[in-house]
C-alpha cells in the first residue's frame, strides 16, 4: 500500500527554522496537509525528537526519528532512526564529533529545545549549523550499524549535496534513494543525471516553515504503516 510522506522537516531546534515549528505544530499541520508518517530531521541533534514523538504518538501520526547530518565533507545527510533509543546513540556519536563552537543566536537564530506543550524548556548552546568530523562513509556505517539508513540529502541543489561535493556517489555506501527538494522536476533531473538511473527519488520538503510542509506528493509502497517499514523500504537494494 502506498503511503504519504515527508521525511525531511525541522523544528525550532535548527536555529533557521522558523520558532512557529514547534512539536505539536508540526504534527498538526502534518495531519491537516493528509500525511500519514513524517521524520523530523534537525541540524546535528536530535533534543526535540521525544517532545515531538510523544506528540505524533498522542495524535495517531506515525513518527520517524530523524536527524539531517552535515559531514566533513559539507554533505548533507537525512538520517533516520527505527526508534528513539537508536537516535539517542546516533546522536551522541554525532555529538562527540561536532566543533565546540558557541551560537550566536543574535546572528544565527535561537536553537530552541521544547516539551511535548511546546514550552521552551531549554537551548543549544553548541552551534548546530557546521560540519561534523564524520565522513560521509562513517555516516552511512553508523546508520546502519544502528539498524537505520542514511539518505543523501537534497541532490538536486548546487550546494550541501553530495552531487554537488563529491561530484557523484561512490558504490561502496550502498544506498538506494536519493532525496530531492519539493520543488526539483524529478523527470528533468533524471534526463541531467542519467548516471543516476538506478537510485530511486524521494521527495521531501525541507521544511523550515509549517506552511512548506508536503501535502500527500511523496509516496511510499510499504507493507505496513511503521517506522521499521519505512527504514526497510529506504534500505532496499
Amino acid at each position: 500500500m502506498k503511503y504519504a510522506v515527508d521525511l525531511h522537516i525541522h523544528s525550532a531546534l535548527s536555529p533557521c527554522a522558523d520558532k512557529d515549528m514547534t512539536p505539536n505544530n508540526i504534527v498538526n499541520m502534518a495531519i491537516l496537509k493528509g500525511l500519514d508518517a513524517i521524520a523530523v530531521t534537525d541540524h546535528n541533534s536530535a533534543a526535540n525528537l521525544q517532545a515531538i514523538s510523544a506528540c505524533a504518538q498522542k495524535k495517531g501520526i506515525v513518527f520517524i526519528p530523524g536527524m539531517e547530518l552535515e559531514t566533513t565533507e559539507e554533505i548533507h545527510i537525512v538520517c533516520l532512526m527505527p526508534d528513539l533509543e537508536s537516535m539517542s546513540s546516533f546522536h551522541d556519536a554525532v555529538r562527540q564529533s561536532m566543533p565546540r563552537l558557541e551560537n550566536r543566536p543574535d546572528i544565527f537564530g535561537r536553537q530552541l529545545i521544547m516539551d511535548e506543550n511546546d514550552n521552551i524548556v531549554g537551548e543549544e548552546p553548541m552551534m548546530l549549523l557546521t560540519a561534523s568530523r564524520l565522513t560521509v562513509d562513517d555516516v552511512v556505517g553508523l546508520a546502519r550499524k544502528l539498524n537505520g539508513v542514511a539518505i543523501p540529502a537534497h541532490v538536486d541543489r548546487s550546494s550541501y549535496s553530495i552531487i554537488s561535493n563529491l561530484g557523484f556517489i561512490p558504490e561502496e555506501l550502498g544506498i538506494s534513494y536519493l532525496e530531492i527538494s519539493r520543488d526539483c522536476d524529478a523527470a528533468r533531473f533524471r534526463s541531467m543525471h542519467p548516471e543516476l538511473e538506478h537510485y530511486r527519488l524521494l521527495k521531501s520538503s525541507d521544511a523550515h516553515y509549517l506552511g512548506d510542509i508536503l501535502e500527500r506528493e511523496s509516496m511510499l509502497e510499504l507493507d505496513e504503516l511503521s517506522p521499521e517499514a519505512v527504514i526497510r523500504e529506504l534500505s532496499c537494494r
